[in-house]
């Protein structure tokens, strides 16, 4: 793979994981103990973030703040890479 394909895939992992650190963070706003998934799906995400029940469940089983070290790790190794 190109250094430019490498680059494009590491930024477009790691907006999806900065969107998905969005929903869990709307999710965790407004789930409360009596309240189901699928309603604070329904009346909150649905209508700012149009995703999948089934996608609201991967986003939350995704561990998104070391998923996001580990590209900003890449990110900084591959930056030294261009600077020497």
């Amino acid at each position: 793979m190109s250094k430019a394909n490498t680059n494009r895939s590491l930024g477009i992992q790691k907006n999806k994981l900065l969107r998905y650190k969005l929903i869990k963070e709307l999710y965790n706003k407004h789930k409360t103990e009596d309240i189901p998934t699928t309603v604070v799906w329904r009346k909150y995400i649905f209508p700012v973030y149009p995703i999948s029940r089934t996608t609201l469940y991967e986003v939350l089983c995704t561990p998104v703040t070391s998923e996001l070290q580990k590209i900003e790790q890449l990110e900084n190794q591959q930056l030294r890479l261009n600077i020497s």
